[in-house]
């Protein structure tokens, strides 16, 4: 949602510079908002499309069947894993293709790839960014939690982790001061957030609910 590069194969491009919002967050929480960390360059001079700076869209569908999207991915991530084959260590490539398992819902192979783009790269927010959400997307707050505090002490102010952070915060654990002191450091560090509205009805929503009522 936490979410940019893309791996989608619409329009949408990194050079747009931006984030993926998914339609509802797991675990039963409908209705929900998540971002996509802005990743690095890797897929698009690479091989893997990119995820471009978005209005909010509906999350991945799962009109296939788990076999058919992970065909599906597999066919995507060839390209890039061949490219991987000289270049094991490229933490970009290996970002490309934790994208692609990520938008087929592959959320443990689309870690475990982000995992090792961090080993080559542990300062890329975005990525670890996007590493966080999808271990939120598995049922684990706190891994995700985990990671957008690693995140964070690389870039404190990084508008899309404190968005993401902050919906773990109050849909997975029930903080909702917690919810309200990132959202609001995103809007103080981030004024001119593209998503700034949407985090402002977030924050009334917080508030209309009251503590300890995600």
């Amino acid at each position: 949602m936490m979410h940019t590069n893309s791996t989608r194969t619409s329009g949408w491009t990194r050079k747009q510079a931006g984030f993926l919002i998914a339609g509802c967050l797991v675990a039963g929480i409908a209705g929900g908002w998540f971002i996509r960390g802005l990743k690095s360059q890797a897929g698009t001079e690479g091989a893997a499309p990119a995820k471009g700076m978005i209005p909010a869209v509906s999350g991945p569908q799962q009109a296939s069947s788990p076999a058919q999207l992970k065909e599906m991915a597999d066919a995507s991530a060839a390209p890039l894993l061949e490219k991987l084959k000289g270049d094991p260590q490229n933490a970009d490539l290996l970002a490309g293709v934790g994208n692609v398992y990520y938008d087929a819902q592959l959320y443990p192979t689309a870690v475990d790839y982000y995992g090792r783009s961090l080993q080559a790269k542990a300062s890329n927010a975005a990525v670890r960014t996007d590493m966080a959400t999808a271990y939120w997307y598995m049922g684990d707050a706190d891994s995700a939690l985990a990671e957008f505090d690693k995140a964070l002490s690389y870039a404190p102010t990084n508008a899309n982790t404190l968005f993401n952070r902050g919906l773990v915060r109050w849909k997975g654990k029930g903080d909702s001061a917690g919810a309200l002191a990132d959202w609001e450091k995103l809007l103080v560090a981030n004024p001119n957030y593209q998503e700034k509205g949407k985090v402002q009805e977030m924050i009334a929503d917080v508030k209309n609910h009251g503590a300890g009522k995600p």
